[in-house]
């Protein structure tokens, strides 16, 4: 038997992604690649794999598995979903805990409430090809991930292992959450001289709304449009990944993991890297303010966010057994009126 996940069913938009495949955007190929890099690290960190092995990426409404391996070691991150068990003597893992399930047992994300996207790692990774260096799910392009697509039902997901290891039971003292609430960091331009410095002022001052169409290409936004003094039109050129278009109807576009690679509108800036899985996390409706910064600042933003996730990762606890994990929770989990509190 192949081992595998067997997907009883696929929730919204489940798809494989990694880092993503770089090197390529010359011959016209998105970089793709997970929504929120850091939750992916985490979550593959916790089931002792390379930070940046290909995980599931899980959008609002997750999944449901039946496991068709000997045994396979999961960890959900970037929600405080739990992970809802049936078949064994547990019941209910909270996230950023790993956890080995058995043959046959099934397992849940339930409704992801606190973020767009979260992230399910299983150890070894899962056995697809990759394609420019990458397991990462181009859904456009029709290519990546399993079969070039989100999952559906039925779908059997190949695993590279065929149980688990015997490896320590892994669980982050801390998640890792952004502040939704401050300002999204962009540096401006290159093209910001295409608005007027009313229209700069108008950018950064109102609050703008994400709206219904957002997906992995963009983030489409509504509030009040710009005007452009130069025009709604440049010649094409490269686009990044934060890139912020500005069309002819004055509302913003931002550019997420799988935009195009070159765009002929103009862009009045874009957003610090250490804003991006932010970004990727918004659901429709939710309110999202600007604020110019540096390159210089925007450089510190990243480095700062890189040290808080290496230190989440080298924090990490490892147990050896349940019983060291009933143990950890027992010294470590707030006790109310006799009553454990998790």
């Amino acid at each position: 038997m192949t081992p595998a996940l067997e997907v009883i069913e696929p929730g919204l938009m489940t798809n494989v992604q990694d880092f993503g495949r770089f090197g390529h955007q010359a011959q016209g190929m998105p970089t793709s690649g997970a929504l929120d890099a850091g939750n992916l690290r985490l979550a593959n960190a916790l089931v002792h794999n390379d930070q940046g092995q290909g995980a599931l990426e899980i959008r609002v409404l997750g999944p449901t598995f039946r496991v068709a391996a000997e045994s396979v070691r999961v960890a959900l991150t970037g929600t405080g979903t739990e992970l809802e068990i049936s078949g064994g003597l547990v019941d209910r893992v909270p996230s950023y805990r790993s956890v080995v399930l058995k043959q046959g047992q099934t397992f849940r994300v339930g409704r992801v409430a606190d973020s767009a996207v979260c992230y399910l790692a299983v150890e070894g990774g899962f056995d697809l090809p990759e394609i420019y260096g990458s397991q990462s799910t181009y859904l456009s392009g029709k290519f990546g991930g399993f079969e070039g697509r989100v999952l559906q039902r039925g779908d059997l997901l190949p695993l590279k292992l065929d149980e688990a290891s015997n490896k320590p039971i892994a669980l982050s003292p801390q998640p890792l959450f952004y502040d939704q609430t401050a300002p999204i960091r962009v540096v401006p331009g290159p093209q910001d001289d295409y608005f007027s410095q009313e229209g700069l002022a108008l950018f950064f001052a109102p609050s703008y709304r994400v709206s219904a169409q957002a997906n992995r290409m963009g983030v489409r936004l509504e509030g009040d449009p710009l005007t452009h003094s130069k025009g709604a039109d440049i010649n094409s050129d490269g686009i990044v990944t934060g890139s912020i278009q500005v069309p002819g109807n004055g509302l913003p576009i931002i550019l997420l993991a799988d935009h195009q690679t070159t765009g002929g509108y103009p862009k009045i800036g874009t957003v610090a890297s250490a804003d991006l899985a932010r970004l990727g996390r918004m659901s429709p409706g939710d309110v999202v303010r600007f604020r110019s910064v540096s390159v210089q600042e925007a450089e510190a933003a990243a480095m700062a966010l890189e040290a808080q996730i290496a230190g989440l990762v080298e924090s990490l606890v490892l147990l050896a057994d349940d019983a060291e994990l009933f143990d950890y929770l027992l010294m470590n989990t707030p006790i109310i009126g006799g009553l454990f509190v998790e």
